[in-house]
């Protein structure tokens, strides 16, 4: 979703450098894979490293041994990383230690919370770029406070609402996606539901707060239909704690990973959304739905000064809270943040050129 805007401004005729995708396979289920490339016309990467899963150290070690000998066999102007995981700060090693200058896009946020793996790999790569392209304007703040020259640093605004704004028109209708999984939500001619999502390992790994936060959304359900499209690391976790039998009775309706149209037309229909997804404080922040963001910390602080955005945590208490002010007041106004108008990535790509034109 970050990428494919990127590289559509990169084969923009303007542009004086050309880009070769590689996707390291860290995220590695063969079909969301295979639905978001082919959604997002992203062109087939130029080189797979197919590393699957792992423990964090295992996968990154793997993502760098395999990402060496592609440098070696042609080195590039820079290596453009994106966001916060395992494959953004080993790919960032790699290249800073072969002497390749780091472009990081989604630089400078913080949730504050070194806990957070995602947090970590931050904090890291921005430290290794020689170009970094922030979201918000207040990531410079944070930038600043750990040493890095504004130089480095350029407000671009958002990608991920570059990908939005370009696929809302061909997002599939609610109604359809729930259709596929015969799911029928419909009241009055209109579909009615909040939309779950769930996969950061403090909420899916530990069987006590994924019960908690399971039982919390069963009684969610009991006033509003949820519709929970469940990633594989949470149906794994779900098997191994047993506690699939907790949706089974419930108006909560599981339906198998969505592709991002599925997810894009859920989520502008919904009445709600709880999720501890990063993304999707954004896009919800974007589209203007009622957010409610079950972890502690948020890393993306404008989803909530400017956007629709609530963080709440895992009590049962605070989300429940939460969700019947949404039922009440229809949730947050929020404002579309400075910068999120579906351009970040031209204007990215343009400030690449200038540099790397300013190198020659």
């Amino acid at each position: 979703m970050k990428i494919a805007p990127i590289m559509r401004a990169f084969a923009d005729p303007g542009s004086n450098l050309s880009a070769r995708l590689l996707h390291t396979g860290q995220h590695y289920d063969a079909a969301m894979k295979h639905a978001f490339f082919e959604q997002l016309s992203i062109p087939e990467p130029d080189i797979d490293l197919e590393v699957g899963s792992g423990s964090h150290a295992q996968q990154t070690a793997e993502i760098m041994k395999r990402f060496e000998p592609v440098l070696d066999e042609q080195p590039p102007v820079a290596v453009l990383v994106v966001g916060d995981v395992n494959s953004t700060i080993a790919c960032a090693l790699v290249a800073v230690k072969k002497d390749i200058p780091v472009i990081h896009v989604e630089a400078g946020l913080r949730s504050g919370d070194r806990s957070m793996p995602e947090e970590i790999n931050r904090v890291l790569t921005d430290q290794l770029s020689e170009l970094l392209f922030t979201t918000e304007a207040e990531a410079q703040k944070n930038l600043t406070a750990e040493g890095i020259s504004a130089d480095r640093v350029h407000f671009v605004g958002n990608v991920m609402i570059d990908t939005l704004r370009f696929n809302l028109a061909q997002a599939v209708p609610a109604e359809d996606v729930l259709a596929q999984s015969d799911v029928n939500l419909s009241v009055d001619g209109k579909v009615n539901y909040g939309l779950v999502t769930l996969h950061r390992p403090s909420n899916v790994d530990d069987p006590v707060v994924l019960e908690r936060l399971l039982r919390t959304l069963v009684q969610v359900s009991e006033s509003t239909p949820l519709v929970f499209p469940i990633h594989p690391r949470t149906q794994s976790c779900l098997q191994a704690a047993g506690l699939d039998n907790l949706l089974a009775d419930s108006e909560i309706h599981a339906v198998p990973p969505l592709g991002y149209l599925e997810m894009l037309g859920l989520m502008k229909s919904a009445r709600v959304v709880l999720t501890d997804s990063g993304g999707i404080q954004e896009e919800t922040t974007a589209l203007g739905i009622p957010c409610i963001t079950l972890r502690e910390n948020t890393e993306r602080p404008i989803t909530v000064s400017q956007g629709t955005n609530t963080v709440v945590g895992t009590s049962a208490e605070a989300i429940l809270r939460c969700y019947e002010d949404v039922l009440a007041t229809g949730g947050k106004g929020g404002n579309i943040p400075q910068l999120w108008d579906g351009n970040a990535a031209e204007r990215t790509v343009r400030v690449i050129n200038q540099w790397a034109a300013e190198r020659v």
